[in-house]
């Protein structure tokens, strides 16, 4: 069983620094057993981090609908994790307005990281959260995940002009914290040939291999640490040579990055 202070002592191994941008995508069941449970998980990232600034995703692409179609950002559930929907009802912690692609935020600038994403109409714009953790060359770490969880690379691919979004906006609303509804139409994601984020997990071999990406253990799960702005401006050479790259489960092309 794992103590808080072994999981720091994990964090701080793999190469996180305690000021950086840690956008965190996560399973608590890989990490195994620790004493006090998730709740000690996320006491051990917040208090490392205190000086920086920790993400986790709230997503709630899953049930937003045509007939469901209001985000309470303080109440809707996140539908990517039981650490994601810990962490954004604890103290402190700041949560995007986005409708579908929302993420919460604890520390360094999390309110100005966390504004303003209630103004686009697609899942991952360049000016939102995601293209903030471009910015602030933030890092992602895949806690128990593979790179199948890698939203960013939703991000990218939209920053590359490549559409996997509807024409159509659905009528979407936000209920914000101060209680006003905010209309937010928007375009979804789309794809007609299955869902392309399954085949983001083909990037992990040439992250490691260019050592933009460590590998090591934080608990029991096998973690990887992506460096987020040399990822972005890899991601975005591949898609220049293939706009089709993650359209299936190909590798990569060694030739690309060796």
């Amino acid at each position: 069983m794992y103590t808080k202070d072994q999981l720091k002592e994990q964090i701080k191994r793999l190469g996180i620094r305690p000021d950086d941008t840690l956008l965190v995508h996560s399973s608590m069941k890989a990490v195994g057993e620790v004493e006090g449970g998730a709740d000690t998980v996320l006491d051990a990232f917040s208090e490392y981090l205190a000086p920086g600034l920790l993400v986790l995703p709230t997503h709630t692409w899953r049930q937003m609908s045509d007939s469901y179609n209001v985000f309470d950002v303080l109440r809707e559930p996140s539908c990517v994790g039981l650490l994601t929907n810990m962490f954004r009802e604890r103290p402190g912690v700041i949560r995007s307005w986005h409708p579908t692609h929302s993420v919460a935020a604890l520390g360094k600038d999390a309110e100005e990281f966390t504004r303003g994403e209630e103004v686009f109409d697609t899942p991952c714009p360049r000016e939102g959260c995601y293209g903030k953790l471009y910015d602030r060359k933030g890092k992602v770490l895949f806690l128990g995940v593979e790179l199948n969880r890698n939203t960013i690379i939703h991000g990218v691919e939209e920053w590359a002009g490549i559409t996997r979004l509807t024409v159509e906006h659905q009528p979407l609303q936000i209920l914000t914290p101060d209680g006003r509804l905010i209309d937010r139409p928007l375009r979804r994601h789309y794809f007609p040939l299955g869902d392309v984020s399954e085949n983001y997990s083909k990037l992990t071999e040439p992250l490691l291999h260019k050592e933009i990406a460590v590998q090591g253990k934080i608990g029991d799960a096998r973690s990887i640490l992506v460096d987020v702005a040399p990822m972005v401006e890899l991601t975005m050479e591949f898609l220049e040579r293939n706009p089709d790259l993650f359209v299936d489960g190909e590798p990569i092309p060694k030739e690309w990055y060796y």
